[in-house]
């Protein structure tokens, strides 16, 4: 996969690099003029590619949502919460820890990480 999109209301790029590049460490990306034009902004880290454009009508994604797996799942949580971002865990997936949050605008994201099973007696 090379990219997954959220949509954002006009006007929210600040609030996505706020969010996307203050509170997850992800690299802005500058956009191809013709498509900077329309607003929105790209961010990649870890090998993945997240792009925010603008949508009118905004409906935030509440059900629908990328997974994003990471590295260091509690301290990811720990930096959303610290920014005003609440998570909510949950152990319903086997094989790996996980949480919802949500970006500025309420689009629902999961955060997961494998969890090594337990060494063989």
């Amino acid at each position: 996969m090379h990219h997954v999109q959220l949509a954002i209301p006009a006007g929210g790029e600040d609030g996505c690099r706020a969010f996307w590049r203050d509170v997850l460490g992800m690299r802005e990306l500058e956009k191809p003029p013709v498509l900077a034009a329309r607003g929105g902004c790209w961010f990649r880290g870890g090998g993945l590619e997240v792009h925010l454009g603008v949508e009118e009508p905004f409906t935030p994604a509440r059900k629908a949502h990328p997974g994003l797996l990471v590295t260091g799942l509690r301290a990811v949580a720990a930096a959303l919460e610290r920014a005003g971002h609440p998570v909510t865990w949950d152990d319903d997936f086997p094989g790996h820890e996980r949480f919802y949050s949500a970006d500025p605008f309420g689009n629902r994201l999961e955060f997961l990480e494998p969890v090594s099973p337990p060494a063989a007696r």
